[in-house]
């Protein structure tokens, strides 16, 4: 009787086993089927559509769209020219946002699906073990009897061989059935490995998402802004760019007019008036302006006179770097142009034309423009500290150590074309 229970219990004990693995650590993850994707392109926006129209899947859209705005760059620069390309760039980020929004769902789908499973398979592999672990300690007891006690127990010799071989075999297939049980577990902890990869691929794609969106706020901002500045007028338009481009090219000139701008190091000295910073420091000089083919050392000198302003005024944070880091700064129609508007520190300022004397004498710095050529656009832009009647004292951000120098001992009063006052 005994033997027809522990027979019974073997074959439950196998079959539960073998149910329990058949969903192996080698099946693959689950994947969406196309039909959700397809139908939540087709209610997305025209940058994916434009896609779906031309037979461009969801994760090559963003190139897609990438050469037809590369295709736009030659175009002469019209305010409808520059709008089209704003436009394009805004599809190109909505593409991007939605193929990442993809990928985090397809990633999530995979990871909860493979979880549940594992979990399922852990409780399962647990218990079974749990089983194995008594029934070996249970087969053992029975086989620690001595061949003379089951002898003496069996009917026959024949009994006494099938009891003795079925000890030996259940034996060995318990070892069997743990080995298979601990290797199913080994399978399932490197799953687990890979799912840990896959959640932090979620995050990494989470926080692309977040940058992504940022940038498409950015770029909508950037066209309302162009379209806010020329009132949507070509000539306006025209005007705007042909005076931020004269300006740019003054600071070019300045520039080769020193001899280059080079890279200088250990620049940076803050007082009680605030800091001294110069465009040409090894911390920020050889960084693009704004992303553009402009360098800060080059062509970055009123934009490290508005950071001096700003640590004056107590943002001791602002750098260089705090201003040109904002896009919203510079020009729609010039991205190297930096507007009379900007904000750093969370502090917006506006430079304001003024006289320099009056105010000198309330304690407030100038931010004067320097025509090098005697042209009436400023080719340079420098910090007075303090001074009157042309006995002026000045930052220099261009000038290797200009703290605190004389500005007639490196330009002439004469060669002032604007004054600007810096207003929070």
């Amino acid at each position: 009787m005994m033997q027809k229970i522990f027979r019974i219990f073997l074959c439950l004990t196998v079959l539960l086993v073998s149910s329990s693995l058949r969903v192996s650590a080698d099946d693959p993850t689950p994947t969406p089927s196309p039909t959700s994707s397809s139908t939540n392109a087709s209610s997305t926006t025209s940058s994916i559509a434009d896609c779906s129209n031309n037979n461009i899947s969801v994760a090559d859209c963003p190139n897609y769209l990438q050469n037809k705005l590369s295709s736009l760059a030659g175009q002469e620069k019209t305010l409808s020219s520059q709008i089209a390309v704003m436009d394009g760039q805004i599809n190109l980020t909505q593409a991007r946002i939605y193929a990442t929004q993809q990928q985090i769902t397809n990633l999530t789908i995979d990871i909860d699906t493979a979880t549940q499973k594992i979990n399922q398979l852990q409780g399962a592999i647990a218990n079974i073990t749990q089983v194995l672990y008594n029934r070996i300690i249970a087969t053992y007891e029975v086989g620690s009897i001595q061949p003379l006690q089951i002898l003496a127990t069996s009917s026959t010799i024949g009994d006494f061989l099938k009891r003795a071989d079925y000890l030996r075999i259940a034996q060995a297939h318990d070892k069997q059935l743990v080995y298979q049980t601990l290797q199913a577990k080994n399978d399932y902890a490197n799953q687990r490995n890979i799912l840990e990869n896959e959640r932090k691929q979620v995050e990494a794609l989470k926080a692309q998402l977040q940058a992504y969106t940022a940038e498409l706020n950015q770029e909508k901002a950037s066209k309302q802004q162009l379209l806010t500045e020329t009132q949507g007028n070509e000539a306006t338009y025209q005007k705007l760019l042909a005076q931020a481009e004269a300006q740019l090219a003054g600071f070019s000139h300045f520039v080769n007019s020193q001899g280059g701008a080079s890279i200088l190091s250990n620049q940076t000295v803050c007082d009680s008036w605030g800091c001294y910073y110069n465009q040409r420091d090894s911390q920020w000089g050889s960084i693009a302006l704004n992303g553009t083919q402009y360098s800060i050392a080059a062509d970055g000198c009123l934009m490290t006179d508005m950071a001096m302003v700003y640590t004056h005024y107590g943002h001791h944070s602002v750098t260089p770097l705090s201003i040109n880091s904002n896009s919203s700064n510079f020009a729609s129609y010039e991205p190297a142009y930096l507007l009379r508007t900007i904000v750093a520190d969370g502090a917006s300022s506006t430079r304001v034309s003024s006289a320099i004397d009056s105010i000198l004498s309330g304690g407030d710095p100038v931010i004067v423009g320097i025509s090098y050529d005697g042209g009436p656009i400023a080719d340079h832009f420098v910090t007075l500290l303090s001074g009157s009647g042309g006995n002026y004292m000045m930052n220099d951000p261009f000038t290797p150590n200009g703290h605190d120098i004389a500005f007639t001992s490196h330009y002439s009063l004469g060669s002032i074309v604007e004054v600007d006052k810096v207003t929070f």
